[in-house]
């Protein structure tokens, strides 16, 4: 099944009436703008989802800044936006399906099965010429019953070892990965034995993904060789969940590690690496002792965040 819709889909779903639910997640790390931008324009009929309070628990520096919610909570919020049992739902944002790709995720793993993600975002159906609304869109409260557990993920005692059974793939810019800068984690580096795979790297310029084949020869060449030997992870769980759907894309079945950098760099007695190799400069030290943390902030392109959040 794919997990892409294109624009004139998404366009012609709403012309004959069938139900689709539009899930805007506007939402860039170190920005607050994403419900403003919903209010001036969205997909028709499209409902804000607030990611740091629908699509994640409170930052905990043990579990680290976006732990996913329970199942009870995120159920909820998947009946405020009007989700019933066996509907399809597309999710969107404008920055590549970075912050898209994370309800995406949420929803496969609560057992959603027919949910897609806009390739293009919201640029692709305005390049179009379909036409958005503005102001808020408020549904009749769904009845979707939500589960846990349908996606593969990984913990942070088998991130440690992954790199001996398979790729561990660090879905962040490439400067956090080397320790040049960490503009929000307590420490600077990469997980030992982790290989550098920004997310960026998915997309082509106007935001969409790469074609399958592009996307399985990237991976191929990143260490990906087979079902169920990759594992993904980023800054704290937002756009590892991009990497999970490329990787899906390309037909590869990875792992998503939560808690990602955050919940790593946050425990003094995991290792650090720094530098361009997965193993290079290795050292365990006190938080916020790392070269590069907090060393500066980072900034943003249009398909998203550059730093990996």
């Amino acid at each position: 099944m794919t997990i892409l819709m294109d624009a004139s889909e998404v366009h012609r779903r709403l012309a004959v009436g069938e139900r689709t639910v539009l899930l805007d997640v506007r939402w860039v790390l170190g920005r607050t703008d994403g419900h403003s931008q919903y209010m001036e324009g969205h997909l028709p009929g499209a409902v804000f989802v607030d990611l740091p309070s629908e699509l994640a628990d409170h930052a905990q520096p043990a579990l680290g800044r976006h732990p996913l919610p329970s199942v009870e909570r995120f159920q909820l919020a998947a009946r405020r936006w009007g989700i019933n049992d066996g509907d399809t739902v597309v999710a969107y944002d404008n920055s590549g399906s970075m912050a898209a790709a994370r309800a995406w995720w949420m929803l496969r793993n609560a057992g959603v099965e027919t949910v897609y993600l806009l390739d293009g975002g919201l640029a692709a159906w305005r390049a179009a010429g379909h036409p958005v609304e503005a102001g808020e869109v408020t549904p009749a409260v769904g009845n979707v019953t939500l589960a846990d557990g349908k996606m593969p993920t990984i913990n942070e005692e088998e991130a440690a070892q992954w790199h001996e059974q398979g790729v561990l793939l660090d879905a962040r810019a490439r400067e956090r990965y080397r320790g040049e800068i960490e503009p929000i984690d307590p420490r600077a580096g990469h997980i030992p034995g982790a290989v550098s795979a920004p997310t960026t790297e998915n997309l082509t310029a106007e935001g969409r993904f790469l074609s399958a084949e592009e996307l399985r020869r990237r991976f191929a060449g990143l260490g990906a060789d087979g079902p169920g030997n990759v594992a993904v992870y980023c800054g704290s769980g937002v756009t590892a969940a991009h990497q999970v759907a490329a990787l899906e894309i390309a037909g590869y079945t990875a792992a998503l590690f939560p808690g990602s950098f955050s919940q790593w760099s946050n425990n003094d007695t995991n290792p650090v690496a720094v530098g361009s190799e997965p193993f290079e400069d290795e050292h365990v030290g006190n938080v916020g002792d790392a070269p590069g943390a907090h060393g500066a902030t980072g900034t943003s392109t249009a398909a998203g965040s550059s730093v990996g959040s």
